[in-house]
Formats: C-alpha cells, sequence, structure tokens
C-alpha cells in the first residue's frame, strides 16, 4: 500500500476515488450481455453499486433510482434499442449524469446510428477508442470492437464529438487521451492485459460513471476512472500475470486501490 500512497497519478485523482467510496453511487448499466459480469463486480470491488434493466418497461422508470447512467452498445438487443433511448430521456429529464460506451460502431448499421443520435442527448463523457470515435464523426470504423487507429489519429475527430456534446471525450489507447473544451490530459499507465480479459473497457466506462455519480465533473471523472483502472491493472500484472488469474486480481486491486 506505501507504493499506492506515493503514485503521483493517484494522488491527483484521490479526492474521487475516496468520494466513490463513501457515496457509494448506485450506477444504472445498460451494458454489453458479455461483459455484464465484470461490470457488476468491477463496480462493487470499486465501492459504488450496479444495476442492470435494459427493457423499455422498466429501465426508464429504475433510473430514476440511480446517481448516472451507463450506456454501452457493446451486444446491443432488441430490448436494448428501445429502452435505451427512452432510459437516455429518462436520466437527462432528471439531470443525471450518464456515460455512452458506442463499442463497434463503424459498420454495425443499428448502433451506428443509434449511437449518433444519442451524442445530441449530451452525454458527460463519451469513452471509446480511437476507430469509434472515428466512426462516430461519419469516417471509417475498426474491426468490430478492436481500433485501427490510435487516440492521436481521432483528435480531431474528437474535438467535434466533444463540441456536440459539450462534455469530454476519452479515447483509450496505449496512452489514454482525455479531451475537452478547453483541455486535454494524457494517461500513459496500464498493461497489455487489460485487453486480453473481455470487458475491462465497458468496466472503464461504468467506473466513469460512478466517478460522475459521486460528485466528480466529466473531465475529473474520465480521468479517475482512467487512472483507477490502469493503476488496478498493473498492480494486478504484478500477483497474477495470465488473464484468468489476472481478472480476478484486477477486481482486488481495484478494492485496494481505492482504500
Amino acid at each position: 500500500m506505501s507504493i499506492l500512497v506515493h503514485d503521483p497519478d493517484l494522488k491527483r485523482v484521490r479526492p474521487v476515488l475516496t468520494a466513490v467510496r463513501e457515496r457509494a453511487p448506485l450506477v444504472h448499466c445498460l451494458s454489453a450481455a458479455v461483459s455484464m459480469g465484470i461490470v457488476a463486480d468491477g463496480l462493487l470491488a470499486a465501492g459504488a453499486r450496479p444495476m442492470m434493466t435494459e427493457t423499455l418497461d422498466e429501465a426508464p422508470h429504475m433510473v430514476t433510482l440511480a446517481n448516472a447512467l451507463l450506456i454501452n452498445l457493446g451486444t446491443l438487443s432488441t430490448d436494448g434499442s428501445e429502452g435505451i433511448p427512452a432510459t437516455v430521456e429518462a436520466a437527462q429529464g432528471l439531470g443525471l449524469p450518464w456515460v455512452l460506451d458506442p463499442a463497434a460502431v463503424g459498420i454495425a448499421p443499428v448502433r451506428t446510428a443509434m449511437a449518433r443520435r444519442l451524442l445530441k442527448r449530451h452525454p458527460a463523457v463519451v469513452r471509446a477508442n480511437a476507430s469509434e470515435v472515428l466512426a462516430l464523426t461519419g469516417e471509417a470504423g475498426g474491426r468490430g470492437a478492436d481500433s485501427t487507429a490510435v487516440p492521436d489519429e481521432a483528435v480531431r475527430a474528437a474535438r467535434q464529438v466533444s463540441a456536440l456534446t459539450g462534455g469530454v471525450v476519452a479515447i483509450s489507447g496505449v496512452e489514454d487521451l482525455l479531451i475537452d473544451a478547453r483541455r486535454e490530459l494524457r494517461v500513459a499507465r496500464g498493461t497489455p492485459l487489460l485487453t486480453r480479459v473481455t470487458g475491462t473497457g465497458c468496466l472503464l466506462g461504468a467506473l466513469t460513471a460512478a466517478c460522475l455519480g459521486a460528485g466528480a465533473a466529466p473531465l475529473e471523472a474520465a480521468d479517475a476512472a482512467t487512472v483507477w483502472i490502469a493503476v488496478a491493472g498493473e498492480l494486478a500484472e504484478t500477483r497474477a500475470p495470465r488473464p484468468g488469474s489476472f481478472r480476478t486480481a484486477l477486481l482486488d486491486s481495484l478494492d485496494e486501490v481505492a482504500l
């Protein structure tokens, strides 16, 4: 723990992590089915609370209980296609901050069109890889959830998206790039093992929503969540250098980093 105490990046974001622990924000996650387990477990390890309901009949009502909302389009279902727009509208009416993770947009016709429409609902943070950010502005996307571009190639597109939403665009990569209308932050932390476990990007979006739900401003929330999972990944790798055990160690480390 002494190493973590003196970590300069953690020192910068520590107030946000502490707020998540103290306030235990409830995050309503309309998330990819393939990653729901790690998203829920990761939020609990971080000190937040998950809720996952996506149907049109229930999700717009359940979001009234939440402190923040995550919309992840990774495995968009028929229920999600119907429930997401109404849930975002309900959250916006309540003034709840929300995160858009436009996973695998580009060639997919339904989710790509939906993601572009949702930008007009002003997400506080759009969390995506570089290819997804490019796809949001009409350029070529990646290969499914995999990016074929690096964050610096998507800066112009990110600024376009930020101007439209009024919020932050957080571009993940070897060096994460966080952009809003006035500022730019870079976070060069983490481990390649984070890319070898399904759902860690989805979890990053959920952690961002948790930080928003604990009261952080959008850029502060994106920064804190990015540092949180990156440092937890580094710590987990020292204990579990293979993907299966790393997943468990990551959850333990998310808890430890926030102490």
